[in-house]
């Protein structure tokens, strides 16, 4: 799963190849679901890859309320093309959220340990998502997002089971084209080569999302 991330600096990350400018300055050590994160998704307006603020947790467009029953921040890889919150998105509304790493938390009995997960290479990642447009009878709009999730590679699979679907840069526009071939897209739904990522430990301040600042990714002693 991917239940918080963090966004900050000027690592690399392949914009170039989707011919987008450089993303707005970002600085944000521990972002939680419900908060409007930064995605690149396809346009609806010009058809182009663009930047766009989404909420995290996703509310499909068939839903009676803005807020779902159940949090859906993540969404698993495994029959993503036959739930009925994620079918029409995965087919048509795919985004990607670039990070610079994320947190997993390790679990020995009672205790958690939290991990920072980032790209070895200090680039962003680019996470797998899908995004939907809900609006109400009176009009009230939300534009929202959830990040894919897949089984764990080796690396992962120390701290947790499940883990991001992290893109490779060569798949970037594939991903966004709404008229990609459905079954080109599900193959890019798998865990990353375990030489793309590291881990460390860190502060136990991340858990409380009112805590922010580089603190939270520093390696704990």
């Amino acid at each position: 799963m991917c239940g918080r991330f963090a966004y900050f600096g000027n690592g690399t990350f392949g914009y170039e190849s989707l011919l987008l400018a450089d993303p707005p300055p970002i600085e944000d050590y521990n972002i939680p679901p419900s908060r409007n994160i930064l995605t690149i998704r396809t346009s609806p307006e010009s058809g182009k890859p663009d930047y766009a603020m989404l909420r995290w947790g996703l509310v499909p467009f068939w839903s009676k309320t803005a807020k779902t029953k159940y949090l859906l921040n993540n969404a698993r890889a495994e029959g993503i093309e036959k739930k009925p919150s994620f079918r029409g998105p995965i087919k048509h509304r795919r985004c990607i959220i670039p990070v610079s790493g994320f947190y997993e938390w390790l679990r020995k009995g009672r205790q958690k340990t939290p991990y920072f997960v980032r790209r070895i290479d200090g680039g962003y990642m680019a996470m797998g998502g899908i995004w939907d447009h809900w609006q109400s009878d009176d009009g009230q709009e939300v534009q929202s997002c959830s990040i894919i999730t897949t089984e764990a590679n080796k690396l992962m699979m120390e701290i947790h089971d499940r883990m991001p679907v992290i893109l490779d840069k060569k798949d970037l526009a594939t991903w966004l084209d709404i008229d990609a071939e459905l079954d080109r897209v599900l193959s890019m739904l798998k865990p990353c080569p375990d030489s793309w990522i590291e881990a460390h430990s860190v502060s136990s301040r991340v858990n409380n999302v009112k805590n922010n600042g580089p603190e939270c990714v520093s390696r704990s002693s």
